[in-house]
C-alpha cells in the first residue's frame, strides 16, 4: 500500500540532503491475537503472556501482549510505507542499533512506524549505508513501544 505521504528518493544525493529530517509516519496497524499467534509459530515462541488470553487476563497486563521481536518486525511493512528509494539495484538489511522495547503492546493496540533519517555515509560498490531512527508508536500512549536504529543499505 503506498501512502499519500510517502517520501520518494531518486538517488544518493537526495537522500544525504535528507539527513536530519523526519522522513514520515506509516498508517495505524492493529495488532491481533491471530497475528501474535502467527508470529508465535513462525518462531516456536509460544509463551502463555502472548498466546493464552486466559492466562493473561491473570497476568501483569490483563491481556496478551506482543512479542517485541514482533513488534521490531513491523518496522518493514512500516517503512515501506513511509518511503521508497528510485533508481536503485538493490538493498539489505544491515542490523540494528539500540534496540529498545519500551513499553507492552497488548493485543487490540495499533501501531504505526515514525522515521527519521539519521546518517546516509557512502560505502564499497556504490552504496549508501542508511541509519534511520524508527519509533514504533502505541496509539494512546505517550511511551513508545520500540525505539530502535535500523540500518539498511542501499545500493545503485
Amino acid at each position: 500500500m503506498e501512502v499519500e505521504s510517502m517520501r520518494v528518493f531518486s538517488g544518493p544525493e537526495e537522500l544525504q540532503a535528507a539527513v536530519g529530517e523526519e522522513i514520515g509516519v506509516s498508517e495505524w496497524l492493529e495488532i491481533t491475537q491471530e497475528r501474535v499467534n502467527l508470529f508465535a509459530d513462525a518462531t516456536g515462541d509460544h509463551q502463555w503472556i502472548h498466546t493464552d488470553p486466559e492466562a493473561a487476563a491473570e497476568g501483569p497486563f490483563g491481556t496478551t501482549i506482543a512479542h517485541g521481536y514482533l513488534t521490531l518486525s513491523l518496522m518493514v511493512p512500516f517503512m515501506l510505507e513511509v518511503y521508497r528509494v528510485e533508481n536503485r539495484k538493490h538493498a539489505v538489511n544491515y542490523g540494528l542499533n539500540k534496540v529498545r522495547f519500551t513499553s507492552p503492546v497488548p493485543v487490540g493496540s495499533r501501531l504505526r512506524g515514525r522515521l527519521t533519517l539519521a546518517n546516509a555515509e557512502e560505502v564499497k560498490g556504490g552504496g549508501l549505508q542508511l541509519t534511520w531512527a524508527a519509533t514504533i508508536e502505541r496509539e494512546g500512549e505517550d511511551r513508545p513501544a520500540c525505539i530502535a536504529e535500523n540500518i539498511t543499505r542501499v545500493y545503485f
